[in-house]
């Protein structure tokens, strides 16, 4: 299977672009804002008018556009004139939120945008990819219970990716394994498909996604690819290090 390590320019790369964080106050978010100052984007965060107050940190750095993110009208103000948007789809509830998110995205970001969704492993493009006993009863079990709490609906999150798969856009899928919080250990290592042993661990660092998530931004070798990550200093990854390759090379 192929392996990779995705390729960013680093800091500056986004000195005179604008990008778009839909999802800006969720921990992932915040960490994708700091990420993409750091690297020196202008930056718009959406997130719930309840939620801003979390962005005060990046006060007088982003413009923030409160609503809902599945509201078409929130996203077009929001995604105007920027060159890049990340998307975290959350399928909360059970009214299509992540599939509204990801539609609005596709509808109202220009043409030419670099579109870079968050999701977890049980999203498949192909259906090549080879999950384990305990995942496959994961979703079997949390699904039906959690629709029927109405707290959220995966399914959801599988319709939205479907139409970012369908779109044609300059798309990235970014499928993330079980996050855990740290200090950061770099850029993550991915694989095509789940099944692939260096994706073994299941472990990534929450801010290390979101570093995968700006960097791929600039990473054409991403464009339509839907990565599945892990951790680069899990055992998995330092285990099979040989099989990897820099997606700039």
């Amino acid at each position: 299977m192929e392996r990779n390590q995705a390729a960013g320019e680093g800091p500056g790369e986004g000195a005179g672009r604008r990008v778009c964080v839909v999802g800006a106050s969720g921990k992932l978010g915040r960490h994708m804002v700091r990420h993409a100052l750091d690297r020196g984007y202008e930056v718009v965060g959406v997130c719930r008018e309840q939620s801003a107050g979390k962005l005060g940190e990046f006060a007088g750095r982003i413009r923030v556009v409160p609503g809902v993110t599945d509201d078409p009208a929130v996203i077009a103000r929001a995604v105007e004139g920027c060159d890049g948007v990340l998307t975290v789809l959350v399928p909360w509830g059970v009214h299509g939120y992540a599939t509204g998110t990801a539609q609005a995205v596709l509808d109202h970001a220009r043409p030419d945008a670099r579109l870079v969704f968050s999701c977890g492993w049980h999203i498949t493009r192909d259906g090549k990819d080879v999950y384990t006993r305990r995942l496959r009863a994961f979703v079997a079990v949390f699904g039906p219970l959690a629709r029927l709490a109405r707290i959220a609906d995966l399914r959801d999150q599988v319709e939205a990716c479907r139409r970012v798969f369908a779109s044609g856009r300059r798309w990235t899928v970014v499928r993330g394994s079980d996050l855990e919080e740290g200090e950061a250990q770099g850029l993550p290592v991915w694989s095509r498909h789940v099944g692939d042993p260096v994706l073994a661990s299941n472990r990534t660092r929450r801010t290390d996604f979101a570093l995968f998530m700006v960097a791929a931004l600039a990473d054409e070798a991403l464009v339509q690819e839907a990565p599945a990550i892990v951790g680069r200093l899990t055992p998995s990854a330092l285990a099979h290090a040989a099989g990897t390759r820099d997606a700039a090379a």
